[in-house]
């Protein structure tokens, strides 16, 4: 399939104009495809697969990523997915600040541009985000300028609100906050609710009926579609042992793995390792 190229021109309200927002709710699978513009990715609730320049992203509530305009992504195994996608060009945007602290672009390694929002950044964020919206689908220079106001201060709330998905940097963090540092920390090795629950004097029941809410899926389900994104993400890049892959992704069976893969992208770990050789 062609690689889809998206405009400027099909996005933004004028010429003038830096920065606007695309909501998608829902949004649907969509081929691969890169812009000409950068763009902030912001998952308000739902999950799916993102792939981004032959990296899988399993992503739901909270996940926020920084892409360039030479990306190449694509959404795959959508439910209930819905994002805010605020469009930005970099060369137009006026306000004098650090923007490159603000927004790592293409100076910064894929894997820097992918974060986590804490449950307040996101309330945080949502009216401004929202009064960008507004302002973005005008076009005299006072709502152009405010645009671009509330974006720096977007930008700003994201930079204090995001944290590496697997980084415990929120020591006092709100509690599914620290579940999600939890199952991105302990992909490749074994992760017992229980013990979560017992260290932080939690309901497993509560937990669990929260982050449903919040992703869509279970505790169980989150955890094994990270585990199977390493593994694909390994299997694409890596000449590993597919025993070695099952291992650092937290099987500790390979023919679990094979079988738990099998299922889930109906070919076996070594017929998706084909496909990209």
């Amino acid at each position: 399939m062609p690689l889809l190229k998206l405009h400027t021109s099909d996005f933004f309200f004028t010429d003038n104009h830096a920065v606007t927002v695309a909501e998608r709710l829902p949004q649907p699978i969509f081929p691969i495809h890169n812009h000409d513009f950068y763009e902030l990715v912001i998952v308000l609730r739902g999950n799916g697969l993102h792939i981004i320049n032959d990296v899988p992203y399993y992503i739901t509530c909270g996940d926020l990523f920084y892409i360039n305009a030479d990306d190449q992504h694509s959404y795959e195994s959508v439910d209930s997915l819905e994002l805010n996608n605020i469009l930005y060009c970099r060369h137009r945007l006026s306000l004098l600040s650090d923007w490159q602290s603000l927004l790592p672009g293409d100076e910064t390694h894929q894997e820097q541009r992918y974060w986590r929002l804490s449950v307040q950044g996101m309330s945080e964020i949502r009216p401004i985000v929202d009064a960008l919206t507004k302002e973005s689908m005008k076009s005299d220079k006072l709502s152009i300028q405010l645009s671009e106001s509330l974006f720096l201060q977007l930008a700003l709330l994201l930079k204090r609100y995001r944290h590496p998905p697997n980084s415990y940097q929120l020591a006092d963090g709100q509690l599914l906050d620290l579940l999600m540092l939890a199952l991105h920390a302990g992909i490749d090795k074994p992760f017992r609710l229980d013990d979560f629950c017992q260290q932080h004097s939690l309901s497993s029941r509560s937990i669990q009926t929260l982050f449903k809410q919040h992703t869509g899926v279970s505790v169980s389900h989150y955890l094994r579609q990270l585990r199977l994104c390493k593994a694909m993400a390994m299997l694409r890049q890596k000449t590993l042992h597919i025993g070695e892959i099952s291992s650092e992704c937290g099987f500790e069976d390979s023919n679990y793995f094979s079988a738990v893969f099998s299922r889930a992208m109906g070919v076996s770990p070594s017929e998706y390792r084909q496909r990209f050789r």
